[in-house]
């Protein structure tokens, strides 16, 4: 049961602080794709609400964007906070008519989602002069994504990402967060070999209330990693995610990868038709390479 109610926003758009756009949008409060590995969940003291995670949303009503050409060439993140294609938006449509909204603006825009519903917006984001659409993928296990989230099957994720790259728009596989021990890494990158211009990795950083659901599932399903979750998350221990870096380095070599991460000086894509892999475990990177459109 989600508790759902209308809100009334002064704006939609803040200005971002982050890298990768100079705003953000988030249609919604809160999140019903529930991770339990979200960071956002600390949102919730900020909002008033005293239920759990995943099981309230509040749609935002906002005022009629004006002069939406003062937007040209600007970045906008839609969904930095909460996925802007939660299974509600079928219903309320609030990301839909933000991209209404700004349409004709010459906005750069970057989505991050877990959905495939946002192939219901093709023929909107199409009329936009730069898109990027990144999809959320941390396993090909569907039993591990069905513990971890409530939103669309790895497979459905995959299918949209297809269908946007042969679209022609820009795809990006976003493997974040990277769970130690478990996610296959290489086994993604070749999966959406083809299907995507970039692969952003992202390592699991546990905080807040998401920590202790964490270490409990990992002692629940994965006895066998617990003295490697106690001393990346409990002793701080680093050398889990500087050894996987090295290897996945070297196995983007072999495959004719191109890879980037601190050490690399980025020169651009050397590879015709190949995702371009960037490691965000070190995350003064993205101040570097951030979202190109």
């Amino acid at each position: 049961m989600v508790l759902i109610k209308s809100v009334e926003a002064r704006s939609i758009l803040s200005k971002s602080n982050l890298p990768v756009g100079d705003y953000s949008a988030n249609p919604y409060v809160g999140c019903t794709h529930a991770c339990k590995y979200c960071y956002a969940s600390f949102m919730k003291r900020f909002t008033g609400h005293s239920e759990e995670w995943g099981a309230f949303l509040d749609v935002k009503n906002w005022p009629a964007l004006k002069k939406v050409e003062k937007y040209a060439g600007r970045e906008i993140l839609i969904g930095s906070v909460t996925d802007p294609y939660l299974p509600q938006e079928e219903h309320y449509g609030r990301t839909r008519l933000l991209l209404e909204q700004l349409q004709g603006s010459g906005a750069k825009l970057s989505l991050i989602t877990k959905s495939d519903l946002v192939e219901r917006d093709l023929d909107l984001l199409s009329t936009f002069p730069g898109v990027t659409v990144a999809w959320s993928i941390n396993t090909l296990q569907e039993d591990f994504r069905a513990d971890m989230d409530c939103a669309a099957s790895i497979e459905r994720r995959l299918k949209a990402m297809e269908h946007f790259h042969k679209a022609g728009l820009r795809t990006v596989c976003f493997i974040s967060p990277i769970f130690p021990g478990i996610t296959e890494v290489e086994e993604i990158i070749s999966r959406v070999r083809g299907i995507c211009v970039e692969v952003w990795l992202e390592n699991l950083n546990l905080r807040g209330h998401s920590r202790g659901v964490i270490l409990a599932y990992i002692r629940r399903k994965y006895p066998h990693l617990v003295s490697l979750y106690r001393e990346i998350y409990g002793r701080g221990d680093k050398t889990y995610w500087v050894d996987l870096d090295l290897s996945l380095a070297q196995w983007a070599a072999r495959q004719g990868l191109t890879y980037v991460t601190k050490r690399t000086n980025w020169q651009g894509p050397t590879q015709e038709g190949s995702p371009t892999i960037f490691n965000y475990f070190y995350h003064e990177l993205i101040k570097k390479c951030g979202i190109r459109n």
